[in-house]
């Protein structure tokens, strides 16, 4: 386990007209796991791959294990790195394919091939060493990618949207299947993903990057229950969160905090809402329409448990309300948070 931290860490490209990261300063605790969380081209991959000594940053520092690695190629970081397409060698079996690197180390057959059956044991995978990448589910590729990251007994172990390669169900097993892999380890893990249900399941915390830097870092439930910016606010949640102007700011509430009136005990701001059409998604019901009653017409969703059997009719307007303590307060210019006000109803 080793601390990983980037000060001040810029990567430019295109002549410096192009800021992939742009002074980001972020550490991962040793055995932490780390999601580095955002949209394409936030600059999660130029961080991950600036950190594993793939890309050399224009300026700023990587530090594993508190030791500057800046500069040292990535066979010196004691870093193990799984990729989005595997990577495996197709002509090799898979207990070839996880002794490579040891095998390149020069690492004696015996030794090898015990911490090859070690790690395909511990991912449930000592009954494919045979086979051919060819012959394996993506599932199992994926697998074998960490198996071969494994052997390596690394300080950290980078990913980089391992999972993308799954179907959703398989997508959701794989998770729990990483989690409790980096957890029987203990190795500090930083993992990049665009999806944000990946990184509410996994990480310990979440670092949220747009346009090269870090809008929010933290763990899972403070960034969503309590977001540092509109960015933030509107790209983790689904549906994401609800804004509407008000007196120079934005009010903020998620969707499962917009009940039915009737439902929603304590202080509380009521909530016309003009209702034009309903979805009804896992159980819940969806409810989209308009709130005219503080500042513009906005559009808004509620989301509705299925334990909330209250009658909805599109085309009709009814009471909605929030609990105050569920809102959220944004700087209408910036869009960074801001504080609380009092809002009547």
């Amino acid at each position: 386990m080793a601390v990983v931290e980037v000060r001040e860490l810029v990567k430019e490209f295109d002549g410096g007209r192009v800021h992939a990261i742009d002074g980001v300063s972020l550490a991962a605790a040793a055995g932490e796991y780390l999601v580095l969380l955002g949209p394409s081209g936030c600059g999660k991959t130029t961080l991950l791959r600036t950190i594993a000594g793939l890309e050399q940053p224009t300026s700023g520092d990587v530090l594993i294990g508190g030791h500057v690695v800046t500069g040292l190629p990535p066979r010196a970081r004691q870093i193990a790195m799984v990729f989005q397409s595997y990577a495996l060698y197709p002509h090799k079996t898979v207990l070839a394919n996880i002794v490579f690197p040891l095998r390149a180390a020069g690492m004696d057959r015996a030794e090898r091939e015990r911490k090859a059956r070690w790690a395909a044991g511990l991912l449930g995978i000592e009954q494919l060493l045979d086979r051919k990448p060819r012959q394996l589910s993506g599932g199992e590729r994926q697998r074998v990618a960490l198996a071969r990251a494994m052997v390596r007994d690394p300080q950290v172990f980078l990913l980089d949207e391992p999972l993308s390669n799954l179907d959703a169900k398989l997508r959701a097993s794989a998770r729990d299947e990483l989690k409790r892999f980096q957890q029987d380890l203990g190795t500090t893990t930083i993992y990049v993903t665009h999806d944000q249900a990946e990184a509410m399941g996994l990480g310990d915390r979440i670092a949220v990057l747009n346009a090269g830097r870090v809008c929010q870092a933290g763990p899972p439930v403070d960034v969503y229950d309590d977001p540092a910016d509109t960015f933030v606010a509107t790209f983790i949640g689904s549906p994401p969160m609800n804004l509407i102007p008000h007196d120079g700011r934005l009010v903020g509430f998620r969707p499962e905090h917009l009940l039915p009136a009737e439902v929603v005990n304590g202080e509380r701001v009521t909530v016309p809402l003009e209702v034009d059409r309903m979805e009804y998604l896992s159980g819940d019901r969806h409810v989209y329409g308009t709130v005219s009653r503080i500042g513009e017409r906005t559009r808004v969703v509620a989301r509705l448990p299925a334990t909330v059997d209250t009658p909805i009719i599109p085309g009709e307007t009814h009471s909605f309300a929030v609990p105050a303590r569920r809102l959220r307060f944004f700087d209408s210019a910036t869009g960074q948070r801001a504080a609380p006000v009092r809002l009547d109803g």
